[in-house]
């Protein structure tokens, strides 16, 4: 397997000018854009995995008001940090960023270390996200390779087949950084993602506003739109997940924090209502589950709308139950507090957890 080296060595120069040419005058103006300040760089590099550019721009803001530097993020508490992080998904970067800071503190005075071993040590930085701190931080020639800066080089060379096959991976890398402008690496990687970003697109590529379309074999034969190959994805899951809104009389419920590795995983680890997967009767199982973790058997749990849900590959129902209580049970074998029902969307909880604190809202507004 091999990857014809695209443009030619003799055409390089002109390809990196015209790519550089758009980027300065077409690049959108992003916050994290303003500064070459690794700690802002690094955050933005983590948020923006898996996530676009529209949903993590409000979070990056409050992010970057409630932690300011890397010191403040690896003095807060975990709490804090994902709760910041609430809504925003894929929890499991919160939790590494939050470990990262501190070692950085730790080992490194503070600052996102210069060396690639190093940056590559760190929990959650893997080959990419090392290669975009410190190339648009520090000027390393280190050339990044996402998912739109593997489109780019797909087309560019008409590469065929799955793209993140380990050995074409490599080679996807090794034309990455043949292309690098190492004069201005943060410029060029900023330029190769936006490309793929905003006009080589994964379907219907705007490819006669792509100012070097002209380099394109893809183009050329006539494959934009079939390259990069479709991957083969894992087949939906359906799951069914039922959950005990307990209310006391003062309008209080419960949220429980399961210890590492109990609990529901689809809520992410992070604060919950009781919640199980369910089969077949979502009433009565919940039923059980309350009784033999909670020791508790209540009379009355009115059932609230369900909502729908979407996690990866799995797509859940969430069936929420309205329960109704004299006095909130004590939990063991996990955290818990009790707290004013609308105040749930003010903890660190999950989308999914907040759909059903606002569904058991307007029921209990209702009854």
């Amino acid at each position: 397997m091999s990857i014809a080296p695209h443009p030619p060595a003799n055409r390089l120069p002109e390809f990196r000018r015209r790519l550089l040419a758009w980027f300065h005058s077409h690049k959108r103006s992003l916050p994290w854009r303003a500064s070459r300040d690794p700690y802002r760089i690094w955050i933005s590099e983590i948020m923006l995995q898996q996530t676009r550019v529209a949903a993590v721009l409000p979070y990056y803001r409050r992010f970057l008001e409630r932690f300011p530097t890397v010191r403040a993020l690896s003095r807060a508490p975990e709490s804090a940090v994902l709760e910041a992080w609430a809504g925003l998904g894929y929890y499991s970067r919160a939790r590494n960023l939050h470990r990262a800071a501190k070692e950085i503190v730790r080992l490194h005075s503070g600052k996102f270390p210069r060396a690639h071993v190093a940056a590559l040590a760190l929990p959650g930085v893997g080959r990419y996200t090392a290669a975009a701190v410190l190339s648009i931080a520090y000027g390393a020639s280190l050339a990044v390779l996402d998912g739109n800066v593997a489109r780019v080089l797909a087309r560019l060379g008409a590469v065929r087949g799955d793209l993140r096959q380990p050995a074409r991976w490599r080679l996807l890398e090794a034309a990455a950084q043949r292309l690098l402008a190492s004069r201005s690496p943060a410029d060029w990687n900023q330029a190769m993602m936006e490309l793929g970003a905003t006009v080589c697109t994964p379907r219907a590529p705007s490819c006669p506003e792509c100012p070097v379309a002209r380099f394109c074999r893809a183009r050329a034969l006539g494959l934009q739109d079939s390259i990069p190959a479709k991957r083969d994805k894992r087949p939906p899951e359906d799951v069914r997940l039922a959950a005990a809104v307990l209310l006391d009389a003062h309008r209080r419920t419960l949220l429980i924090q399961p210890a590492n590795g109990a609990g529901e995983a689809l809520f992410s680890r992070m604060w919950q209502f009781p919640a199980l997967r369910v089969e077949r009767d979502p009433l009565s199982e919940l039923r059980r589950h309350l009784r033999d973790t909670l020791g508790i058997e209540p009379a009355l749990c009115v059932p609230l709308p369900s909502a729908r849900h979407a996690v990866t590959f799995r797509r859940v129902t969430l069936l929420p139950f309205l329960v109704t209580v004299g006095q909130l049970p004590g939990v063991t074998g996990a955290d818990s507090a009790a707290l004013p029902l609308d105040e749930v969307e003010h903890w660190a909880t999950s989308s999914a957890t907040r759909k059903i604190a606002r569904a058991a809202l307007r029921g209990a507004r209702a009854g």
